[in-house]
C-alpha cells in the first residue's frame, strides 16, 4: 500500500467510523485493532439510534440531530460499498405515559420537537391502541418519536470493515506501527491512558449488560420503557438492554439480565414466549463530560481522540466521523466546545 496518510486505533463504531469518513475524502487510511472488530463495548446487541428528550436544547443535542438525520444516507453508503447490511431502519419509537402529569409533559414536547427538528422528524403523543407490539401504558397514551432508528451493531461494524477493505483500507488485526495522523478510538483502554497522561481522571467505565432474543418484530418501532431499551432487528431477533453499572465485581453476565427480561415481558406480554439466544456484557467509556470526547490530544502533535461515545455512540457516529475527518485530513474544527477533549483537560487540570 502507498504511503498512509491517517492511522486509526481502535476497531469500534467510532474508528471504523471515522477511517470510513476519511477514505471517503481520498485519505490512504490504516486501521488497527488489538482484539477484533468491535472487542469492546461497541460489540454488543442494543443498537438503540435515538434522540434526547426535543427541551432544553444545547449542543450536544443540536448535534445528535444532525448525526440521526445523516443516518439514512451515511449507512446506505456503507452498505452498497460493502455489499452487506447493516441492519439499519427508522422506523420511530414508542414509549409509556405512566400519568396525566407526564401526558401534559409529553404534549408539551410536541410543539419544541416541531420547532427544534426542523419538521424533520415529530414527537407526538398517540392513544393506545392495545396492539400486541405496544408496550402496557397506565394513561392510556404513548410518546411516538419517528427520529428514532435501530441498527445492528454487529452487522454494521462488520458492513464498515467490508466497506473498508473494499475501499483499499489497511485493516490490521494484532500491532502495526502508526503512519500519517493517529487518530486513538481504543474505549475504555484509551480513556485510561488520557487519565494517566493528563494525570487527572478524564472519565470511567460503565458496565452494561444485554440479551438478545428470538422473536421476529422487525418492521415495528423500538420501545422505550422506565429506562429499558426494547429494540427489534432485521433478522427476527428482539434486543433487550441495558445495564448501567458503575460498580461490578466481574466483566461477564449476570442475572440481572433476567430481571431485565422481566421487566421487558411485564412491559410487552407478546414476549412472554421467546428465547434468550445471547446474552452480552461490556464496558462502556464514559467521558467525565458525560460528551463524546473529540480533537486533537494536546501536547502530541499529529494525534487525535475520539472516545467517550457512552450509550450514544453509534447515533453519534456518522457526525463524529464527518468533523473528526475534517479536523484531521482539513484542520477544520467544528467539533462543539463541551465535546473537545481539551476543554475537559482544562477543566481537569487547570492546564490549557
Amino acid at each position: 500500500m502507498a504511503s498512509i496518510d491517517v492511522t486509526v486505533r481502535g476497531g469500534g463504531i467510532f474508528g471504523l467510523s471515522i477511517a470510513w469518513a476519511c477514505l471517503q475524502r481520498g485519505a490512504r487510511v490504516r486501521v488497527i485493532e488489538a482484539r477484533t472488530w468491535g472487542a469492546g463495548s461497541s460489540g454488543g446487541l442494543v443498537g438503540a439510534l435515538s434522540p434526547h428528550v426535543p427541551e432544553a436544547w444545547n449542543a450536544k443535542k443540536a448535534f445528535q440531530l444532525e448525526s440521526l438525520l445523516m443516518a439514512p444516507g451515511w449507512w446506505q453508503a456503507v452498505e452498497t460499498a460493502s455489499g452487506l447490511p447493516s441492519g439499519y431502519a427508522r422506523l420511530g419509537r414508542l414509549q409509556p405515559l405512566p400519568d396525566d402529569r407526564s401526558v401534559q409533559a409529553a404534549r408539551r414536547r410536541q410543539d419544541e420537537a416541531a420547532a427544534l427538528w426542523r419538521g424533520e422528524a415529530e414527537w407526538r403523543v398517540i392513544a393506545a391502541t392495545g396492539a400486541a407490539w405496544e408496550p402496557l401504558t397506565p394513561s392510556g397514551w404513548l410518546v411516538r418519536d419517528t427520529l428514532s432508528a435501530r441498527l445492528s451493531p454487529r452487522m454494521g461494524l462488520a458492513a464498515l470493515v467490508a466497506a473498508l477493505k473494499a475501499g483499499g483500507a489497511d485493516l490490521i488485526v494484532g500491532e502495526e506501527s502508526d503512519a500519517g495522523a493517529v487518530v486513538h478510538a481504543t474505549g475504555m483502554a484509551g480513556l485510561d491512558s488520557l487519565s494517566q497522561d493528563f494525570g487527572a481522571p478524564l472519565g470511567t467505565g460503565v458496565k452494561g449488560q444485554a440479551l438478545s432474543l428470538r422473536h421476529d418484530a422487525r418492521d415495528q418501532p423500538q420501545l422505550f420503557v422506565d429506562g429499558l431499551h426494547i429494540v427489534p432487528h432485521a433478522d427476527g431477533t428482539v434486543a433487550i438492554g441495558s445495564t448501567s453499572e458503575a460498580q461490578w465485581a466481574e466483566d461477564g453476565t449476570d442475572a440481572q439480565l433476567d430481571t431485565l427480561l422481566a421487566k421487558a415481558v411485564a412491559a410487552v406480554p407478546a414476549l412472554a414466549a421467546a428465547t434468550v439466544i445471547d446474552r452480552w456484557a461490556g464496558i462502556r467509556p464514559r467521558a467525565a463530560s458525560r460528551a463524546p470526547l473529540l480533537g486533537a490530544w494536546p501536547g502530541r502533535r499529529g494525534h487525535f481522540v475520539a472516545n467517550g461515545g457512552f450509550k450514544i455512540g453509534f447515533g453519534m457516529a456518522p457526525k463524529v466521523a464527518e468533523v473528526m475527518a475534517d479536523l484531521v485530513l482539513g484542520g477544520r474544527d467544528a467539533i462543539p466546545a463541551d465535546f473537545q477533549l481539551a476543554t475537559l483537560v482544562q477543566k481537569s487540570t487547570g492546564r490549557r
